[in-house]
């Protein structure tokens, strides 16, 4: 398990699944009239479990049980998909937020450690 303690890295990872997740869904809706497509999707619970942050264990609670692509078994739907794909640009929305948030965070130690 990959349990990141900077929080760079930690950005970094989420930003990284998140655009990871967002490549699956768009290939499933690209592939939705493709004879015998299996529908794709990325689920990263486990990763966000080690970041210790509430909002992270917020998340990783609705998203899924593993990290890495699986095929699923369910139909296809165009709904369903464009659902998912709209979650997954607000919690990149989050994490871009969080990324930016930790950069001045930093920033500020940085300055503070001038004077």
């Amino acid at each position: 398990m990959y349990s990141p303690i900077d929080p760079i890295q930690k950005s970094q990872l989420f930003l990284d699944l998140i655009a990871a997740r967002q490549e699956a869904v768009s290939g499933n809706i690209a592939n939705m009239d493709t004879p015998n497509y299996v529908r794709k999707d990325i689920e990263f619970s486990q990763y966000l479990n080690t970041m210790n942050s509430n909002l992270e264990t917020k998340l990783s609670q609705k998203l899924g049980p593993s990290g890495v692509m699986e095929p699923q078994s369910r139909a296809l739907s165009a709904e369903d998909e464009l659902a998912i794909m709209q979650k997954n640009s607000i919690i990149y929305a989050v994490a871009a937020r969080q990324m930016s948030n930790t950069i001045t965070e930093i920033k500020t130690v940085i300055n503070v450690g001038k004077a």
